[in-house]
This record gives structure tokens, C-alpha cells and sequence, in this order.
């Protein structure tokens, strides 16, 4: 199995997504920045037919609402088992560790990085996940991260032509 194998790619938020930082207003209304570039890489990787999911840890409207801007109809927040919403996830969809992919920052991330059948990290994650990891991005979280590991799979399955075809 490699990456062209890959039917869904479930990404985590906060650190991946987004680069860590969380604003607060002063009405104690929470923010967060998202990064244009992910944005279209997810876009893309719904053009060229795959799935895609959010797992993350903290509860927030501005994720909700980023993934209905995106075409993100599978959101899972407030996770603190994100193994088990993982395996939900994959039988909903009757898909196979192998086929999936995770993006993921942090500790709470390992379980499903261990499983899945391509694990990816941000350059900043700690110790145990860049080693738990089969691909360290080389933009950050939340710069661009969740664009490169698109791109990189859709260039190994051949998609990523189809993608350019409609701006050359």
C-alpha cells in the first residue's frame, strides 16, 4: 500500500490548520486563522474525488464554519479520543487504515498517526510524533501544511494534471 492508496485524508485543526494560536475577544469569542492555501488544497483534493475529515480536540463555530466553506461534511470536534471518532470515520465510509491519511501536531494525534496508512506531522509537532510520522511537511501549520501533503498525494496518484488543466 502507498500513498496512492488513499481514498481520505482527516486532518487535525488546531497546530495543522491553523498555525496554534488561538484569539480571544474580549466577550471571550474565540478566532482562529486559517491559512487561503490549505483552503484550495482541500478543494482540490474534493476535485479529485477524495475525502476529507476534521478531527480535533477543542470545540469551535469558526471551524464549523470554515468546513462548510470547504466541503467538510465529516467534523468531529471536541474529540479527546480521536481514535475512536477515527474508527467511526472509517466504517462510515467502509475504508481501511491503509487508505486514509492524518495530518496532526500533537500527542493527543499519536494513536491515529500510528494506525493510519500515511501519517503526516508539522515541522513544529514534538519529538514523538515527527518520529511517529511516515512525512514531516516542510511548511508549517497552518502556512500552507495541509497544501503540501494534497499536493504530494495527488501528484503520486496521478491527479494532480487534472487539477492543473483547468488553470494552464
Amino acid at each position: 500500500m502507498g500513498l496512492e492508496d488513499i481514498k481520505l485524508m482527516v486532518i487535525d485543526v488546531d497546530g495543522v490548520l491553523t498555525d496554534g494560536r488561538i484569539f480571544c475577544t474580549d466577550g471571550g469569542e474565540e478566532m482562529k486563522v486559517f491559512h487561503v492555501k490549505d483552503g484550495s488544497g482541500i478543494v482540490y483534493w474534493h476535485r479529485a474525488g477524495l475525502k476529507s475529515a476534521i478531527i480535533s480536540g477543542r470545540t469551535s463555530r469558526a471551524v464549523e464554519h470554515r468546513a462548510r466553506e470547504l466541503g467538510i461534511s465529516d467534523v468531529y470536534q471536541g474529540a479527546q479520543r480521536k481514535l475512536d471518532v477515527y474508527e467511526k470515520i472509517i466504517e462510515k465510509h467502509g475504508l481501511r487504515d491503509e487508505e486514509v491519511c492524518y495530518v496532526g501536531d500533537d500527542l493527543i494525534d499519536l494513536p491515529v498517526l500510528r494506525r493510519v496508512g500515511f501519517s503526516v506531522a508539522v515541522p513544529n509537532s514534538p519529538e514523538e510524533v515527527l518520529s511517529a510520522a511516515d512525512y514531516v511537511t516542510k511548511a508549517p501549520g497552518g502556512g500552507g501544511a495541509v497544501r503540501e501533503v494534497v499536493e504530494k498525494v495527488l501528484k503520486s496518484q496521478g491527479k494532480w494534471e487534472g487539477i492543473m488543466k483547468r488553470y494552464v
